[in-house]
Order: C-alpha cells, then structure tokens, then sequence
C-alpha cells in the first residue's frame, strides 16, 4: 500500500512539471459547457491537463464535472467550492493549485470557449520559444471577412478600459478582459496568488498590477507577450 502510494505521489509530479494546467471556473454551466470538446482536446494532447472550478454552482454542474473526471482522471481535475465565491477567486485557487503542483504553466480560460482551446497550444509556443516571457494574453480581434455582432458602445468602452489599464500599469496590453490567459509558473506567480483579489470583475488587471508592484521592488517590469490575436466570429 506504501508503495502504491509513492508511485501516485511520483505520477503526479510528473504531470505537473511537464504540463499546462488549465484552469476553467464554472457556475451553473451544466446545460452549456462544451464537456466533450474538453476531454478530446485533452485526450489528443499529453501535456494538457484541466481544473475545472465548480464555484457553488446550483445545477447539475458538479455531477458533470465528476463523471468528465472519472472518465479521464489523468486529464481532468475537479475543484469543489460549495459556496459562490466569484469567477476571480475561482480563477486563483485554481491557479494556486498549478503552482502547488509545479506545473510549467497556468492558464485560466472561460467555459464557454469564447476562445478556441487550440489556441492553447499557440500560447504555450510563446512561452517555450521565449524564456524571458511571463504571461501571456489573448486579444479579441476582428479579421477581414469576420461577421461580428457586437454592440458598438460594449467595444467602445473596451477599448477605452483597456487603453487605460495599459497606461496605469505602462505594459503594452490590447485587451485585458479577454478570458484567455497563461502564465509562466514561478515563485514570483504564487505570490501575486496568495491573498483573495479584491475586485470580482477586473482581477485580470488586479493580477498584472500585483506582478508590477512586487518587479518595481527590484527594478524590473513583467514580461508580458501581446498573445495570439483571437478572431471574434
């Protein structure tokens, strides 16, 4: 039984230094999340592993969560918050948990695959190919050819509170709200993770500012990679 046990231990450390671990908040998802299309990216892919984050959801999300799990126990990790918590804490514990583990990166994404999980593949490309880089973010975008039903003000504003934030933190970032985004695991992430955030709703940029106060302490900013450019459909 001892021996069983140091092999699980083994097996996991290993998962967790060679993967990406994904992190996907979820509340109430259990007539809308893309279950299927989760578990065969990950099947296709041996460094892939998501977390998914029931945040206190009232439906059937946790049953499904479970039975995706037990389905695929090496692809699939299940995060049980059985009080509503929000999507920012959602997001940090599941961060910390990418950090407990040691996994190369972390990446947190929205449920609702607003962007393409191969693009996953695209930001872990990034960080391979760019020692110096720490995180990085997807920017919504718009291709020639794209329809695109938006409300004008919505962008607008967008546009404004990304500008903004991009000059508050001075780092060159397009679109902070984007809900896809992947960081370099180092003991300087798991800092910026280990108190609650305080907004519920932009703790996108409350993220980057920790990152940036705690550099400034030794003269040096975040790297950060613009991201691969997401088209919006």
């Amino acid at each position: 039984m001892v021996q069983n046990r140091k092999a699980r231990s083994s097996k996991k450390r290993q998962i967790g230094e060679s993967s990406t671990l994904v992190v996907v908040p979820c509340y109430d998802e259990a007539d809308r999340l893309p279950k299927q299309e989760f578990l065969d990216y990950a099947s296709a892919l041996e460094d892939i592993v998501f977390l998914f984050v029931n945040d206190g959801s009232k439906d059937g999300t946790l049953a499904l969560l479970n039975s995706a799990q037990s389905s695929h126990p090496e692809k699939v990790q299940v995060l049980d918050l059985p009080l509503n918590r929000g999507k920012a804490e959602a997001v940090r514990l599941g961060m910390q948990r990418g950090c407990e583990i040691q996994a190369r990166y972390v990446a947190f994404w929205d449920a609702d695959l607003a962007t393409p999980l191969e693009t996953i593949k695209e930001f872990q490309q990034v960080l391979d190919e760019n020692g110096h880089i720490e995180m990085v973010f997807g920017a919504r975008v718009a291709l020639l050819g794209r329809y695109i039903q938006r409300k004008a003000s919505r962008h607008y504003l967008g546009r404004i509170f990304a500008t903004l934030a991009s000059l508050v933190l001075d780092l060159p970032i397009y679109d902070t709200q984007c809900g896809a985004k992947m960081f370099r695991v180092t003991p300087d992430l798991n800092t910026v993770l280990s108190q609650p955030f305080r907004s519920r709703w932009i703790f996108d940029v409350e993220l980057i500012a920790r990152f940036v106060a705690l550099r400034k302490k030794s003269a040096t900013l975040p790297q950060v990679s613009p991201g691969c450019r997401i088209s919006l459909l």
